[in-house]
């Protein structure tokens, strides 16, 4: 291919085009981070491994590998749908959050100033909670809902619907209680439910020192855009799980920026606007005094 070719190929380059490229690279884009993310990072580089032999055994014309390499690529199809499951799962469930897709494009996020406020108080009983029992090693398991709906989860435990406060989240993970084991869910800056069951992790990379709740918390994480803050009994470890990645080692103050962050939409859309209008009223103005310039001559 020479220059004159590559010039007439960006000569004929429109705005669908471009569209292409973009959907092309999000989408490998999606699949790297999900690779990475989880267990499906080493299966990868197994099935990388195997194209290397398959492409080096053609090459060489080594047929006895060629033949063997060719029967296993005709399921292989079929194989990695079968080990990459829940990933395949996951990932067409947050496709199909329509409203996430649109909000983490558009970079569009918006919450009524009593929600805020619900939440900011929640936030703080949170980390007020987690502090107290990272210091008496009381294991607990918090998730914060945000777009993905955890009603199903809800149900398999107990009803609370009560304002967040620390003594509240104490008396729920107080050892003894029938409630301790499982996980409080808070919607909206309340405590919607108390001891309900989570779907566990597969990742095999967690610690020895990390049990069941753990495994919740970062379940979760996997399969919706929850928030989920757990408490080791044994270490008195505070972690964070966000999109299947589990967080260690907080403290107070960590914690708390951390949830407002994830929890609490910034102020910055409303100031991009309130700059959006003063940019559009500076047009404005500038165009008037042309016109008035223009009616003068």
């Amino acid at each position: 291919m020479n220059w004159s070719s590559i010039i007439a190929n960006f000569q004929t380059f429109n705005l669908a085009d471009l569209l292409d490229v973009l959907i092309v690279t999000f989408v490998i884009y999606q699949i790297l981070g999900i690779v990475s993310r989880t267990r499906a990072g080493q299966l990868a580089r197994g099935a990388l491994v195997v194209g290397v032999i398959y492409v080096v055994a053609t090459t060489a014309n080594m047929r006895t590998v060629t033949w063997i390499m060719n029967s296993l690529l005709q399921v292989g199809l079929l194989t990695l749908v079968v080990v990459f499951q829940p990933e395949i799962r996951r990932a067409l469930e947050r496709m199909g959050q329509t409203d996430q897709w649109f909000l983490k494009f558009f970079r569009v996020r918006h919450m009524d100033p009593a929600t805020r406020g619900s939440w900011r108080s929640a936030i703080i009983a949170i980390c007020d909670a987690a502090e107290r029992f990272s210091e008496t090693k009381t294991g607990a398991l918090i998730v914060l809902e945000r777009r993905t709906d955890l009603a199903e989860i809800e149900r398999t435990g107990t009803p609370v619907d009560c304002e967040v406060n620390p003594e509240i989240l104490g008396t729920i993970f107080y050892e003894g209680t029938p409630l301790h084991d499982g996980a409080a869910i808070i919607e909206d800056g309340r405590i919607k439910a108390a001891g309900c069951v989570l779907p566990l992790s597969n990742n095999l990379d967690l610690g020895k020192d990390m049990g069941t709740r753990h495994r919740a918390c970062l379940g979760i994480a996997e399969n919706s855009d929850a928030i989920a803050i757990v408490v080791s009994e044994e270490t008195g470890i505070i972690s964070m799980a966000k999109n299947g990645v589990l967080i260690r080692h907080f403290d107070r103050q960590t914690l708390y920026t951390r949830l407002v962050d994830e929890m609490i939409p910034k102020e910055a859309a409303a100031d991009r606007s309130k700059g959006f209008d003063t940019f559009k009223g500076q047009v404005l103005s500038l165009m008037d005094w042309r016109k008035k310039e223009g009616e003068g001559k």
